[in-house]
């Protein structure tokens, strides 16, 4: 585990490299499109789910255009985004809790969050972060391998690296570090082929995940 002072360093460099400005990978214009969107983001890109979500909101514009659509109809409108069939049935049975459960709006807490179809924490936690400005650090497969190569964690669980990440960075950092290490993860500290040599990040361990 790194020292308080190489964690400091590292989040500087951070800072210094990508200026948090708030932004989500995700387009959506309401809270219930934001946590939609994030469920279809499993196994995708958010590029692919930011070119299939205009034309699905279009298409089933209301949480009720979702708990009562065709599921025919629904599956074939997220299909490119993969596994549709799962993610058809979890958006209308997450539409129709949310409007059954929390009068169409969207809990804040991670107990009920979860509890929606298709929510696990990494989900919760964008809705949170975003919607809400809750401190919530949001383990992603980019912030898995690159938190690890950098050494802020010694594990490869998403939810042990959320809890370790929590303990070692200060809360004002906890959601700008998840769009610092995505945007390092995807241009630099790729999966296959990390481009160490344009990496100005300090201290890294280099592990191979």
């Amino acid at each position: 585990m790194k020292s308080k002072a190489a964690v400091k360093r590292v989040l500087a460099a951070l800072d210094r490299l990508y200026p948090w400005d708030g932004r989500c990978f995700l387009h959506y214009q309401t809270p219930w499109q934001l946590l939609f969107a994030t469920i279809l983001s499993a196994q995708c890109t958010d590029e692919r789910v930011n070119q299939v979500t205009p034309v699905l909101f279009a298409a089933f514009p209301t949480l009720e255009a979702f708990a009562q659509a065709n599921l025919l109809e629904l599956e074939e409108a997220v299909r490119p985004t993969g596994f549709f069939h799962v993610k058809a049935q979890n958006l209308q049975r997450a539409a129709q809790q949310l409007l059954e459960r929390h009068n169409g709006q969207l809990p804040s807490d991670m107990e009920a969050l979860t509890a929606l179809p298709g929510v696990g924490r990494k989900t919760a936690n964008v809705v949170r972060g975003h919607i809400f400005g809750l401190p919530s650090v949001t383990v992603d497969t980019h912030v898995k391998r690159v938190a690890y190569r950098l050494g802020l964690t010694s594990h490869t669980d998403p939810v042990k690296i959320e809890f370790e990440l929590m303990g070692i960075l200060p809360k004002k950092h906890w959601i700008r570090i998840n769009q610092q290490l995505i945007t390092h993860g995807r241009h630099i500290c790729k999966a296959r082929r990390p481009l160490c040599g344009e990496c100005t990040l300090p201290d890294c361990e280099r592990h191979d995940l």
